[in-house]
């Protein structure tokens, strides 16, 4: 066996810990959001600055590289709801940790009214009460693409139809008739009547023998 793998962390810790600006306003977030600690925050911040940092890097690289690249990461943000599709590439570093947040889903369910507040929207998706295309998730950072927004609803189970047994077929009696019918070794024929014991045939002995017998 091998090393167990390490998974390493969705998020990354702020510079500054104890910084009562930043804290005050994750704290904001995190009420509003009905988030259960900060990192989901964090954790919804590093997708942001993966975005960015893709967007930075694109900006820096040459025309033909940029004309490549740019598409896959236009094309993602537009798909999650977080730009426009006629956006570019410098409307990427305007973006906040805002735009992120109100694509999770359980943001989108209590957008949609599906929930009254952020808390049950939360417990509706973790107890496996939502379906996103008739499929159930339990996630509530899930990022829902645009496609998938109207199809955001109440999970139904679906019963099965389990099929009834089929009613086993009576044996058919077999008649007095059938060639084919087969007597148990120490039964009596089904005919009813009993065979009689035939006589032994009388021999054609020569005359001969007869006199020897005699």
């Amino acid at each position: 066996m091998g090393d167990p793998r390490k998974f390493s962390n969705k998020y990354e810790h702020p510079k500054r810990l104890w910084e009562s600006s930043r804290i005050k306003e994750e704290s904001g977030l995190k009420r509003e959001y009905g988030l259960k600690s900060m990192k989901e925050l964090w954790v919804m911040n590093q997708e942001l600055k993966k975005m960015r940092r893709e967007a930075r890097r694109l900006l820096s690289v040459s025309e033909e590289e940029r004309e490549r690249d740019l598409p896959k990461l236009m094309n993602k943000l537009s798909r999650l709801g977080i730009l426009d599709k006629g956006a570019k590439l410098e409307d990427v570093l305007s973006l906040s940790v805002r735009d992120v947040l109100e694509r999770r889903l359980q943001t989108r369910v209590l957008k949609r009214g599906l929930a009254k507040t952020t808390k049950q929207a939360r417990q509706l998706i973790t107890h496996g009460f939502i379906s996103v295309k008739g499929r159930k998730v339990d996630s509530p950072s899930y990022l829902v693409p645009v496609l998938e927004d109207d199809s955001i609803n109440y999970y139904k189970k679906i019963d099965l139809e389990v099929p009834e047994p089929e009613e086993e077929e009576a044996p058919v009696a077999k008649t007095s008739g059938d060639k084919e019918l087969q007597g148990v070794e120490g039964e009596k024929p089904s005919g009813g009547a009993e065979k009689k014991e035939e006589a032994p045939k009388k021999l054609d002995l020569p005359a001969a023998a007869e006199k020897v017998v005699d």
